[in-house]
């Protein structure tokens, strides 16, 4: 593992962290109707999903010790989400209401 890959690992979970947060600050407030009338938040929403699952899978997949350590983090399942969602395999207000009911009781 070079300086940098080691550098990536102290930036991971604060991105994860970052993305969650934002994801419920952007659709605090909005019903499902609204939040599908919204571009803009759909959009936002997609895109810290991407980050969150980007973010996880490098955890995962070139810091596995550090994943094994905090095996409560569901690693693959943010993955998955970010590609259910990138890829539109389900709709995104599915997405997002699966998402919202997660409990995050974890730290990174």
């Amino acid at each position: 593992m070079s300086d940098t890959d080691a550098l990536r690992l102290a930036d991971y979970p604060g991105h994860i962290l970052e993305a969650i947060d934002r994801i419920h600050r952007y659709v605090a407030g909005l019903d499902d109707q609204e939040f599908l009338r919204d571009e803009k938040s759909q959009d936002a929403v997609i895109r810290n999903f991407e980050i969150l699952g980007e973010a996880a899978n490098c955890v995962a997949r070139f810091h596995s010790y550090f994943a094994l350590a905090h095996a409560d983090v569901p690693w693959a399942l943010m993955y998955t989400m970010r590609n259910r969602v990138a890829h539109g395999y389900f709709n995104l207000e599915t997405a997002v209401d699966r998402f919202l009911a997660l409990d995050t009781p974890y730290e990174l």
